[in-house]
C-alpha cells in the first residue's frame, strides 16, 4: 500500500547524536532541504535519552530521522511500545559509516541525504510489517540466531564472551559452532535440541501475505524454508541479531508478526 507522503502537520527533525558527530555536513544538508520543503522543527538531542523524549513530544508532526539503522530501529521501537506507530509514517536519512546502512539499503531508503531529504517531501508512504517480540523488542530488516565463530574475540566481561573463549578451547580457530535449540514456528516443532542449529533467519516481508519467511540450515543438513506467523526459540541462552542491534543472552524468545505495523517514506 502507499500513498503520498505529505507531511500535513510538519516534520519532527530528529537528528541522532551518533551523525551529528561523524558527517555534520551531511546532516547540515539535510536540514536545508526539509527546512526548505515544508514546515520543520529540528531536534539535536545529546543523548538517547534526549532522542525518546523528544519523539514522544512530537504532537502531529511527522518524524524524521537523520541516523543510522540502529537510529531508525530504536525510533520504531519506542513509537511501537507507545503504540505510536499508527500515527503517521516514519521518515529516514541515512547518514552514518557505510557498514551501519544495510537495513535502510534493504528498505530502499536513498543513501544520499539530499536524496532521502526530498523523497521525506515528495515520496510515497509505504506500510511494512514488523516482527515484535514477547519483550518489545522489534524487528524491522531481519533476525538471526548465526553461529559462534571461534576466533571471535570477546569483546568485555560477560556470560557470552566467556562462552566464546571455552568455544575457541575446544574447536579449531575459525571455526562454526552451532546451537542446541528448539524452533517452533505456528506452534510446528522445526527443530528440537538433538539437531544442531548453524543458522536461523526470520525475515519481515511486506508482500507475505501476513507471515515471515523463516529459514533453518542444520549442521549435515538442508536448509529448512517455511511462512509463519510466530516463531519461538528456546534452549539454551542464546544471543540473536536483530537488525543491527545484538540482543540476549536469554533462554526464550518469541517473534510475532504484524502486518502493516509501520510506515515508511520512499521515493515514488
Amino acid at each position: 500500500m502507499s500513498h503520498a507522503g505529505a507531511p500535513v502537520g510538519g516534520l519532527l527533525v530528529l537528528v541522532d547524536p551518533v551523525a551529528r558527530r561523524l558527517d555534520g555536513e551531511s546532516v547540515r544538508i539535510a536540514k536545508d532541504v526539509l527546512s526548505a520543503g515544508a514546515a520543520a522543527k529540528i531536534c539535536l538531542p545529546d543523548s538517547q535519552e534526549e532522542f525518546a523524549r523528544a519523539l514522544a513530544r512530537r504532537g502531529h508532526r511527522q518524524p524524521v530521522i537523520v541516523g543510522d539503522d540502529r537510529a531508525l530501529v530504536r525510533a520504531v521501537g519506542l513509537l511501537y511500545r507507545e503504540r505510536g506507530l499508527g500515527d503517521g509514517a516514519v521518515s529516514l536519512i541515512p547518514v552514518g559509516q557505510v557498514g551501519s546502512l544495510g537495513l535502510a539499503r534493504t528498505l530502499g531508503v536513498p543513501l544520499s541525504a539530499v536524496a532521502a531529504a526530498r523523497s521525506v517531501l515528495d515520496g510515497a508512504v509505504r506500510t511494512r510489517d514488523l516482527l515484535v517480540d514477547d519483550s518489545d523488542g522489534v524487528v524491522l530488516g531481519d533476525l538471526r540466531i548465526p553461529p559462534v565463530r571461534a576466533a571471535a574475540r570477546p569483546s568485555g566481561p560477560s556470560v557470552w564472551s566467556a562462552y566464546r573463549s571455552l568455544v575457541r578451547t575446544l574447536v579449531p580457530p575459525g571455526a562454526r559452532v552451532g546451537h542446541r535449540l528448539r524452533v517452533e514456528a505456528d506452534g510446528q516443532l522445526l527443530v528440537d535440541v538433538d539437531r544442531v542449529l548453524e543458522d536461523l533467519r526470520v525475515v519481515p516481508a511486506s508482500s507475505s501475505g501476513g507471515v515471515a519467511e523463516v529459514t533453518v540450515r542444520l549442521a549435515g543438513g538442508p536448509s529448512l524454508r517455511v511462512k509463519a506467523a510466530s516463531v519461538t526459540v528456546s534452549g539454551s541462552d542464546f544471543r540473536y541479531r536483530a537488525d543491527a542491534l545484538v540482543a540476549g543472552p536469554v533462554r526464550r524468545r518469541t517473534w510475532t508478526l504484524l502486518p502493516g505495523a509501520w510506515s515508511l517514506t520512499l521515493p515514488r
